[in-house]
């Protein structure tokens, strides 16, 4: 990293957790609050100068304590009523900063680790833009409306994409500016602006916390010593 250069971190804590059933951000996971994984990864990221985490309106108070020990995170945002919405108000108010590159990522996935970080914005400074991804192995069909399956898909080439997600900071500002709607990710955004990112393959854990099973998986991961520090 150039010394003259700064990187962001930008964690979105902003869902509803709708299909968990419960709020999966302050859930115990191995002794911590999920959302805590995600911060002590950035934290612990040589390359990531500053960011700030997005959170539900009314929870600031609350995820302002959770983040007290992260010092790169003192930022805390109102998120939005979608993830794209969360994500330009984070971007916003990191913009005040000056920061050259940015990686965004969804505290969902708390088995995310500093040497992953760190090789998205590698590739953010190379390609421009960069994202976490792993190669879709199983079989897709195409179904219609009632779930009946029409055709099958080529799988060659398609990609399961993950975050953390980066980018030059000014290219992904003016790409959720100009196409947040629609926009389910960050690179959605980047490819509706013109810019192709680079698929940054990663075979270690990093999946969402979307249904409870998701949790107990995770649990029982870090539980047999799943990568978690900056030498993995």
């Amino acid at each position: 990293m150039n010394a003259n250069q700064t990187n962001a971190g930008l964690i979105v804590a902003a869902g509803a957790s709708t299909r968990m059933g419960f709020d999966k951000m302050t859930a115990s996971l191995h002794g911590m609050p999920v959302v805590e994984w995600s911060l002590r990864a950035f934290q612990e990221c040589s390359e990531i100068t500053h960011g700030v985490l997005v959170c539900a309106p009314d929870r600031i108070a609350e995820f302002q304590k959770l983040a007290a020990p992260y010092p790169k995170f003192q930022h805390i945002v109102a998120g939005g009523s979608e993830r794209s919405a969360s994500v330009l108000n984070g971007l916003r108010v990191l913009a005040r900063s000056g920061a050259d590159y940015v990686a965004v990522h969804d505290a969902a996935r708390p088995l995310v680790t500093p040497i992953l970080i760190s090789r998205i914005l590698e590739g953010a400074r190379i390609h421009q833009a960069a994202a976490a991804a792993q190669p879709v192995t199983d079989t897709l069909h195409r179904g219609d409306g009632q779930g009946v399956l029409l055709e099958t898909v080529s799988r060659q080439g398609i990609y399961a994409m993950q975050t953390p997600q980066g980018a030059r900071f000014k290219i992904l500002l003016a790409a959720l500016e100009a196409h947040q709607a629609g926009s389910t990710d960050e690179v959605s955004a980047l490819l509706a602006h013109g810019i192709r990112p680079v698929a940054i393959l990663n075979d270690k854990p990093n999946f969402k916390i979307t249904y409870p099973r998701d949790l107990a998986m995770a649990e029982a991961l870090m539980a047999k010593g799943a990568p978690l520090s900056n030498q993995i």
